[in-house]
C-alpha cells in the first residue's frame, strides 16, 4: 500500500483546505513533541468542543504573542514612570508612625513602608512639601513633649504637679534642640532639679544626664560636646557645666575626656588657623614667582595657652629734691620754767613762818634777787616733715594665644628654561635669588629673631609635576549620568519590545497568514508530480499533458473546467487515504459550529 502524500492536493485545493489544514498540522506537531502527554491533551480537546476550535484556530497563538507583547512593554513603561521614593522619617515610634499614615491618606499622597515599618518613603519631588505640611501638624512628636504640655493645665492642680510638668517640658524642649544637630538621630535628657532650700549650707545645684544617638559613622568631637554640655547648663537655673553628663548609645562617657585633660577643641582650632593662614601668605607670594604648584609651604605654630595675672610695685628716688611735695608735716613745742621753791633741812623749823624783818623792804630790791635766785626755762621743739616719694604699681594680664615660636619649611622646584630649539631643561635657582625667597618668607610670617623662629627654604626638582586637577568630562557629570540612565530604560524597553515581536509576534502571523501559494497553470507541478509513484504518477502526467494541450489549445481554462480538474484530484486522494478527508471535514464541521 503506498504511503499517502499531501502533495497530491492541487494548490486550489489546498486554498480551500488551508482553514482546517494548518490546525491539524499543528496538532499533530503538538502530538508529536510532547509525546504521551501532548496526546493526551490532544484526546482530551477532541473531546472537548471549545478546546478543539481554539487549538483550530491559527490566530490563537498571534493573539497570545500580542498580548504578551503589549503587557511585557505596558509593565516597562508603568516600571519607568515608577516615582522614585525618598525616606520621608524613619526610626519612628508606632504612634508616630500612625499619625503620619494617616495623614498622607488623608493628603492623597502615595507612600511605602520598609525596615518593618520603621521608615515611610514618599516620592523624591514631594519629601520637604510633605514634611512642612505635617510640621504645621505637630508631627511626629518624637515621643517627647515640650512647653505644650503646659497648655492644657487642668484646674485645681497640686503644686508637686505642676513641678514635674514643667521639668518634663524642659526636658522635651532640650531633646528637641539637641535633636536638630546634624550628627544626633536622637536624644533623652534627664534632669534631677532638687527642691530649693531657704539655707545656704542645704542648697544644692541641679545635674543633667544625656543620651545621645548618633548616626552610624558620625561622631562628635570635643568642641560639639562642650556645646551641648553648655547648652544643657544655660538652659536650667543654677546649673553648672560640670554637672552635666553626656553618654553616647555606645555607653561612651564623652564629658570626661575633655575635662580629664584640659584641652579644648577651640585653642586646636585656633592653631590651625595660625598655620594656615601663614601658610596661605607664604603661598600667595611665591606663587607669581614660580607658578602654581612649584612652591610648597608647611608652618608648624608653637602657641602659648597659659594665662599669667601678675601685679608689681616699685619705687624710685625723686628726680628733683626741691620740687618735692610734702606729703604731711607735724611740729610740737614745749618749754618748761621752776621758781624759788622751798629750801633747807626738812622738818618742823623750816616749816614755821619766816620772823618779821629788821631792815626796811626795797621792792626793787627784791625783785632783782627774786630773779637771781629763778631756774632758767628748759624748752623742747620737734618737727616731722612726709614727702612724696616716687611709686609706681603695675597688673599684667598676659592674654592666651600668643605665639611662641614659629618654624617655616618651603621647598621651591627648580627653574624651567627653554632654549632656541625648544628643548626644557630645569636648573637650579642661584643663591642670590634663593636669598630673595628666603627675605620674602620671612616678611610674609612676620620673622622675629627674638621669639626664635626658623626659616628654611630648599630647592629641589619636583619628581612630579603637580598641576591642577582637571575638570571631569562633560559625560561624567550628574545631569548626564541621570540622563543616561533614563535613556538606558527606553532603550531596554525597546529592546525587549522587538525581542518579544521577532520571537513571538512575527512567527505567529506567519502562522495566520501564510503567503498565497502560487498558482500552477497544470494539473501538477514537476515537484509534485515527482513525489508520486506508480501508476498515480502515470495517470496525473497523462492527465496534465492532456490538459495542457487542451489549455494551449482554447488559450484559457474555463471555470467549469477548472472545477473538475480539482474535483477529480480530490477524489484521488479519497481513494489513496480516506482519513485525510475525514480530518479536513471534521475541522469544517468544527469552524461551522
Amino acid at each position: 500500500m503506498e504511503t499517502p502524500n499531501n502533495s497530491l492536493i492541487t494548490p486550489d485545493a489546498r486554498m480551500g483546505l488551508a482553514g482546517a489544514q494548518p490546525g491539524a498540522a499543528a496538532t499533530a506537531a503538538a502530538g508529536s513533541s510532547l509525546g504521551g502527554a501532548g496526546a493526551d491533551f490532544g484526546a482530551f480537546a477532541q473531546r472537548v468542543p471549545v478546546l478543539n476550535q481554539f487549538r483550530s484556530n491559527p490566530r490563537v497563538p498571534l493573539i497570545i504573542a500580542a498580548a504578551i507583547l503589549v503587557m511585557v512593554v505596558a509593565g516597562l513603561v508603568m516600571w519607568s514612570r515608577q516615582p522614585d521614593y525618598r525616606v520621608l522619617f524613619s526610626n519612628l515610634s508606632d504612634r508616630d508612625g500612625g499619625a503620619i499614615v494617616a495623614a498622607l491618606q488623608q493628603g492623597n499622597i502615595p507612600y511605602k513602608l520598609s525596615d518593618g515599618g520603621g521608615a515611610i518613603l514618599v516620592p523624591s519631588e514631594q519629601v520637604h512639601e510633605t514634611r512642612l505640611r505635617l510640621a504645621s501638624q505637630g508631627l511626629p512628636k518624637n515621643g517627647s513633649v515640650g512647653f505644650e504640655l503646659m497648655d492644657n493645665q487642668k484646674f485645681g492642680i497640686s503644686q508637686f504637679a505642676e513641678q514635674i510638668n514643667y521639668q518634663r517640658a524642659l526636658e522635651g524642649e532640650l531633646e528637641r534642640t539637641i535633636g536638630s544637630i546634624s550628627s544626633v538621630k536622637s536624644a533623652r535628657v534627664h534632669l534631677a532639679i532638687p527642691k530649693p532650700s531657704v539655707f545656704v549650707r542645704d542648697k544644692e545645684l541641679p545635674t543633667a544626664s544625656v543620651m545621645v544617638n548618633l548616626y552610624p559613622g558620625r561622631v562628635l568631637d570635643e568642641g560639639q560636646v562642650v556645646a551641648i554640655a553648655h547648652m544643657v547648663a544655660s538652659g536650667v537655673a543654677d546649673m553648672p557645666v560640670k554637672n552635666v553628663n553626656i553618654v553616647d548609645q555606645d555607653g561612651s562617657l564623652l564629658t570626661s575626656q575633655s575635662a580629664a585633660n584640659g584641652l579644648d577643641a577651640s585653642q586646636l582650632k585656633y592653631v590651625q588657623q595660625i598655620e594656615h593662614n601663614t601658610q596661605k601668605r607664604i603661598d600667595a607670594i611665591l606663587s607669581p614667582l614660580f607658578g602654581a604648584g612649584n612652591a610648597h609651604s608647611q608652618v608648624s605654630a608653637d602657641i602659648d595657652f597659659s594665662k599669667l595675672e601678675q601685679t608689681a610695685e616699685s619705687y624710685g628716688p625723686n628726680a628733683n629734691p626741691q620740687a618735692t611735695a610734702i606729703r604731711s608735716q607735724q611740729s610740737s613745742e614745749s618749754s618748761e620754767s621752776t621758781g624759788g621753791g622751798a629750801s633747807g633741812v626738812p622738818g618742823a623749823l623750816s616749816n614755821q613762818p619766816p620772823q618779821a624783818a629788821s631792815a626796811p623792804i626795797d621792792a626793787a630790791a627784791s625783785g632783782a634777787a627774786a630773779s637771781v635766785k629763778s631756774t632758767p626755762k628748759s624748752e623742747r621743739k620737734d618737727t616731722t616733715t612726709n614727702y612724696e616719694v616716687d611709686r609706681t604699681v603695675r597688673h599684667y594680664e598676659q592674654a592666651t594665644g600668643g605665639i611662641k615660636r614659629l618654624s617655616v619649611a618651603v621647598v621651591v622646584n627648580y627653574e624651567k628654561k627653554v632654549d632656541a630649539k625648544g628643548n626644557v631643561t630645569m636648573t637650579p635657582l642661584a643663591a642670590d635669588k634663593l636669598a630673595q625667597v628666603q627675605q620674602l618668607v620671612k616678611d610674609a610670617m612676620g620673622f622675629d629673631e627674638k621669639r626664635g623662629d626658623s626659616v628654611n627654604v630648599v630647592n629641589s626638582a619636583f619628581s612630579t609635576d603637580l598641576n591642577v586637577t582637571p575638570e571631569a568630562p562633560w559625560w561624567r557629570t550628574p545631569q548626564m549620568i541621570a540622563w543616561g540612565i533614563q535613556a538606558a530604560k527606553y532603550v531596554g524597553i525597546g529592546i525587549v519590545a522587538l525581542f518579544l515581536y521577532f520571537s513571538m509576534v512575527k512567527p505567529a502571523m506567519k502562522r495566520a497568514f501564510p503567503p498565497p501559494p502560487e498558482i500552477a497553470p497544470t494539473l501538477g507541478a514537476p515537484d509534485e508530480l515527482s513525489m508520486l509513484d506508480g501508476p498515480a504518477a502515470e495517470g496525473a502526467k497523462k492527465e496534465d499533458e492532456d490538459r495542457d494541450a487542451e489549455v494551449s489549445l482554447l488559450g484559457h481554462e474555463s471555470k467549469k473546467a477548472k472545477f473538475d480538474r480539482n474535483l477529480d484530484y480530490a477524489r484521488m486522494v479519497a481513494r489513496q487515504d480516506a482519513r485525510i478527508v475525514a480530518t479536513v471535514v471534521k475541522n469544517w464541521v468544527s469552524d461551522e459550529r
